[in-house]
């Protein structure tokens, strides 16, 4: 079973800002001659390296809801200019949009199993993720989806 990593996206307002971010990131890792990925840096590096490279994803917490991931391509630990530990974490370039899930704010990462992730919206059923995200926020808020 595959391990996750949850963490909040700060700056980014929307998942439109988030994909902005990413497609700037990966035209960059294009134009270096690279595989086109994003790479967010984090203080910490994870213990269960294996468990997360094993199908994991990087879920996004925006405005106070997870409402995204990213596949975790690599981890990478290693030592900055100033000598502090710091952690890569390599992914994918796609932004898959999941069902909206409230979250607490929190610092740095955490796991996030496989029994707490919220679905990818396309798993939702035929007319959810063209759904306006507004309505979509409505609904869940209601327990309707």
């Amino acid at each position: 079973m595959a391990l996750h990593l949850i963490k909040l996206c700060v700056g980014a307002d929307s998942i439109d800002d988030l994909r902005e971010w990413v497609a700037e990131r990966s035209l960059r890792a294009i134009a270096a001659g690279l595989e086109p990925h994003s790479v967010h840096t984090t203080r910490m590096a994870p213990k269960r390296m294996e468990e997360l490279l094993d199908g994991g994803s990087l879920y996004w917490v925006i405005k106070g809801q997870v409402q995204a991931r990213q596949k975790l391509l690599d981890i990478e630990a290693f030592t900055d200019g100033e000598g502090i530990s710091r952690c890569r974490l390599m992914l994918g370039p796609e932004v898959i949009e999941t069902a909206v899930q409230p979250k607490r704010p929190f610092q740095g990462w955490r796991y996030y199993t496989e029994d707490d992730v919220p679905r990818d919206l396309t798993s939702l059923g035929a007319g959810i993720a063209e759904m306006p995200a507004d309505l979509r926020r409505e609904l869940t808020d209601l327990g309707l989806l």
